[in-house]
């Protein structure tokens, strides 16, 4: 079974890959795959996170152990993390200039004869020479709380 995805960079012009991957392809080959698709090394830390239609961020899926006890993700099947109800994940490719993108399997095919995978189907637009900055609100800011109100100054006068 054969998955194609598309794979769409987080910027304002459009720049996408869509890429056939085995199932029983791992995240880690498929982190490679993304990768060299849009010309980076593979070389940085990236990770993969489920989402939802609305591309809402959920549960990280590490390709290395993290520290956080949970095991690494890199080895896990393609097929064992698209499944019937999830069909789109984000993915986060070099954590200091945090590339961004959405990825989504638009249909399964058949594995086509002499066929090797990954396979770069279509590719759409150039990746621009820097990463867009991202602006990442706190739950503090999205609550309304304001920092400027806080005054950490009088809190400091207690340690001397």
């Amino acid at each position: 079974m054969i998955l194609r995805i598309r794979i769409i960079l987080d910027v304002e012009e459009d720049v996408f890959r869509d890429l056939e991957m085995d199932h029983q392809a791992t995240l880690e080959e498929f982190h490679l795959a993304i990768a060299q698709s849009f010309g980076f090394a593979g070389s940085e830390m990236a990770s993969f996170y489920r989402s939802n239609a609305q591309w809402e961020q959920g549960e990280e899926l590490p390709l290395i152990d993290m520290g956080t006890g949970e095991p690494p993700q890199g080895e896990t099947p393609l097929g064992a993390v698209f499944e019937e109800e999830q069909h789109h994940l984000i993915y986060v490719y070099d954590f200091m200039a945090l590339w961004t993108f959405f990825v989504e399997v638009m249909e399964i095919v058949e594995p086509a004869p002499g066929m090797s995978y990954p396979h770069l189907v279509f590719a759409q637009g150039e990746v621009p020479e820097e990463a867009p900055e991202k602006s990442f609100e706190s739950e503090n800011e999205s609550e309304g709380e304001d920092d400027s109100e806080m005054n950490f100054d009088d809190d400091l006068d207690s340690y001397y």
